[in-house]
């Protein structure tokens, strides 16, 4: 449940959640150590990459563990599992100047692979001073007091063709997970508790109610990585509740939801418990979610920060919230709760491209200034969660407070009017991550502008080059499906998790 800003809803419009640049490269000349393999650019400009750092995502069965054993393995096995992984303490960054000479970096490089050094980053820029020199700047694996590391610098030092060369102090970034148990770390930390209302929450009054959240967020409080989601006994009123909006919202999903979302909730239902009568369960709902896209879900007592809730993303991983809005206004809600997250979220994270979509946001999310963080967050809001798609000429909603919201997924979809109890219409512009990032939109309000992408593959594509290239960061990361976490090709060095 991401933060964005305070909230208030109208009718089913749940309000949400608070809210290294990439050079083209030319191929120049290559060298090959080991796996590995640079490319150095006519622009100065260098990058390299090794192929233990270069495994995609996991959006198959195949690429994931059992998902079982996750489940039962216990805190011991998994912290096994992470022990492999290297720390960000275990990088070196390296700054060298070498002449301009054929073989001349090649030499140095071999200096690399004679003392088992692993490099995941290089970069080349020409001296300002002498047209002779090119300066690189070299990150590697090893800790800078290791014998190996000592060692290469002496050698390096001892070549007549390598000058000025030290060791680099890291560059400090914002603290990011590097596991899927970092999680744990922060989800927590929420802006708003789950058990704490707002005056005008109609259930503000209601001690029953609030008795019955605070013993829901309790579990959620409790939960860690690796353990079973705690399932929730939900009551016949809460089950009602669930009922009126379920029905109301399924009238409507066949006109307006995107054929994805259309194609999902059937299987919802057929593997997960969905159905009018009752409210599945976070852990069967997770679970299928794993085995389709390797998304997950764990529960949350309260808002995150956005960037506590994007970072989660970057590991797959989607928290939701479990309570639910109170029995007297069923179809109004001040802040997500169970019916916006099951029914809006969550179906849509058994499609690839939007699991794919969602992930590529988390990952440029990690280490991101406060800046691209907001950016990030806004994009998350013109998407995730008020997206549309085209499906021939119609319009179709593919986020979460449209789909969860029955007057707006109306009023963003419908060639009618009225439509969502209005005579307006909403403009819709065509999906540009760069311009939604810098666009207004209000929280108690219909939205007055869409973003509607020609596919949900053209809004994964196009959010993944406003990652790549307008999100800067001083490194880049690699997800590893099979052990949940990420790589950094950088020396870089985390500010204290606040």
């Amino acid at each position: 449940m991401l933060s964005l800003r305070k909230v208030k809803g109208v009718l089913l419009q749940t309000a949400f959640p608070a809210t290294s640049k990439t050079l083209k490269v030319r191929k120049v000349f290559s060298v090959h150590q080991g796996a590995q393999s640079a490319y150095f650019s006519d622009v100065g400009a260098t990058s390299i990459e090794s192929n233990n750092v270069s495994e995609t995502y996991g959006a198959h069965r195949s690429d994931i563990p059992d998902s079982d054993t996750r489940h039962v393995s216990g805190r011991q096995q998994l912290e096994r599992t992470f022990s492999g992984i290297p720390s960000l303490s275990e990088r070196t960054s390296l700054i060298f100047k070498t002449s301009h000479t054929p073989g001349g970096l090649q030499s140095v490089i071999q200096l690399f692979s004679d003392h088992g050094l692993n490099m995941t980053h290089i970069e080349s820029r020409p001296n300002k001073l002498t047209e002779d020199l090119y300066e690189f700047s070299v990150d590697f694996e090893g800790h800078i007091e290791s014998s190996r590391i000592q060692s290469l610098l002496s050698d390096l030092k001892s070549k007549d063709h390598c000058q000025d060369v030290y060791i680099s102090d890291p560059t400090m970034v914002p603290w990011f997970p590097q596991k899927i148990t970092d999680l744990d770390s922060f989800a927590t930390k929420t802006l708003d508790a789950g058990s704490d209302l707002e005056a005008d929450h109609p259930g503000f009054h209601d001690e029953v109610y609030r008795t019955r959240r605070s013993a829901i967020v309790e579990g959620a409080k409790a939960y860690r990585f690796g353990n079973e989601i705690p399932r929730v006994d939900y009551s016949e009123s809460e089950t009602r509740t669930w009922s009126t909006v379920y029905k109301k919202l399924k009238e409507l999903y066949p006109k307006y939801a995107c054929s994805q979302f259309n194609r999902i909730l059937p299987l919802m239902e057929m593997n997960c418990g969905y159905s009018e009568n009752n409210i599945p369960q976070l852990e069967d709902i997770s679970r299928y979610l794993h085995s389709c896209t390797g998304f997950r879900l764990r529960p949350v007592c309260g808002l995150l920060s956005a960037r506590d809730f994007l970072n989660a993303l970057a590991f797959r991983t989607f928290f939701s919230t479990q309570y639910i809005r109170h029995h007297s206004r069923p179809l109004y809600t001040p802040e997500p709760d169970v019916c916006h997250e099951l029914l809006g979220h969550v179906p849509m994270f058994a499609d690839k491209d939007f699991a794919d979509f969602s992930h590529e946001i988390g990952l440029a999310s990690l280490g991101a200034s406060d800046a691209d963080i907001k950016r990030l967050a806004t994009c998350y809001w013109f998407s995730v969660e008020f997206g549309l798609c085209y499906e021939g000429k119609d319009v179709k909603a593919y986020g979460a407070g449209l789909l969860s919201s029955f007057g707006e997924l109306e009023y963003a979809c419908a060639n009618h009017r009225p439509a969502g109890g209005t005579f307006e219409r909403p403009e819709i512009l065509p999906w540009i991550p760069s311009l939604a990032a810098e666009t207004e939109y209000p929280i108690t309000t219909f939205q007055p502008t869409y973003y509607c992408a020609s596919s949900l593959k053209d809004a994964t594509s196009k959010m993944k080059e406003f990652c790549d290239t307008e999100i800067n960061r001083p490194f880049h990361v690699t997800y590893q499906a099979l052990t949940d976490s990420v790589l950094v090709d950088r020396n870089v060095k985390l500010e204290k998790n606040q």
